[in-house]
């Protein structure tokens, strides 16, 4: 039976590796799990496959509450060991290049030539709630002081692609259900109007009441954090009742979505990460 606590050398191994594995992932490189995983299994001899797999989860768990992309087949897992995000950000500190494929993650371009959707099969069930880190404890220790996965969904290109296939999907569903006349009425108002409104979209339910959407994009998974503002939560708080967040996931391989109704604050978990502030005199 292997010892359930990992030392601290097998976990340096482990973090290093997944690192390398994300580099390559991050510029679009191929790449083996399999291999990394079978050389680690010859290092790590008192270690199932299992288990390599779970401490991969673990690191993208830890990574998502640095703000930062992690691998997309290693999905998170948040019951870490606290050694293990000690020694992801020691790799960090030590590796500040790391940021550059960051960057690239964040910042790349999504190509106009979008994939054919089957909406059919466009909905996807709803994830379990995870909660990240205090946002005081990422602050003080985290080494990049960017949020990248916060720039990936300010990135406008990936923004405004995501929000198209909203459209799409708005008017394709409205149609289906005879409702086109409703289908025509739909705006995209991030657009036509800028980021003020409080919401991206103005579709229609279905007994022609206003349907207010917010679209969060991202290229990762769909347990990947989303970042609000206070207008969209003051905007969805007001109007609870119509307001949708629609989050769509995997955007660049194959695009699904889950949708959710009601206030942002009520249908996830939040925390303040800006604050404003104003002089005493």
């Amino acid at each position: 039976m292997p010892n359930n606590s990992w030392t601290y050398i097998e976990v340096e191994l482990i973090v290093a590796d997944y690192f390398k594995m994300l580099t390559s992932e991050l510029n679009s490189e191929k790449y083996s799990k399999a291999e990394h995983r079978r050389a680690l299994l010859k290092i790590l001899t008192n270690r199932t496959k299992g288990s390599i797999e779970f401490k991969h989860q673990n690191i993208s768990a830890a990574l998502i509450n640095l703000g930062q992309p992690y691998i997309k087949g290693y999905l998170p897992r948040f019951n870490y060991q606290h050694i293990l995000e000690d020694i992801v950000i020691e790799y960090l500190k030590n590796n500040p290049l790391i940021e550059n494929h960051f960057n690239f993650f964040a910042e790349k371009q999504i190509s106009k030539q979008r994939k054919v959707v089957d909406f059919n099969s466009f909905i996807f069930e709803l994830p379990i709630a995870s909660k990240v880190l205090d946002s005081d404890v990422i602050y003080k220790r985290n080494p990049i002081k960017i949020n990248y996965l916060e720039r990936e969904q300010n990135n406008r290109n990936l923004g405004e692609s995501g929000e198209a296939l909203v459209i799409d999907f708005e008017k394709w569903d409205l149609i289906r259900k005879g409702k086109q006349n409703l289908a025509k009425q739909i705006r995209w108002v991030s657009k036509d109007e800028g980021d003020g409104a409080g919401y991206d979209i103005l579709s229609k339910n279905l007994n022609g009441r206003d349907k207010y959407v917010e679209v969060k994009t991202t290229k990762l998974n769909k347990e990947t954090p989303f970042y609000f503002t206070r207008n969209e939560l003051l905007f969805s708080q007001n109007h609870l009742h119509d307001y949708y967040l629609y989050r769509i996931f995997n955007f660049e391989d194959n695009p699904k979505m889950f949708k959710r109704n009601g206030s942002l604050n009520s249908i996830c978990y939040s925390q303040p990460t800006n604050y404003k502030g104003v002089v005493k005199f």
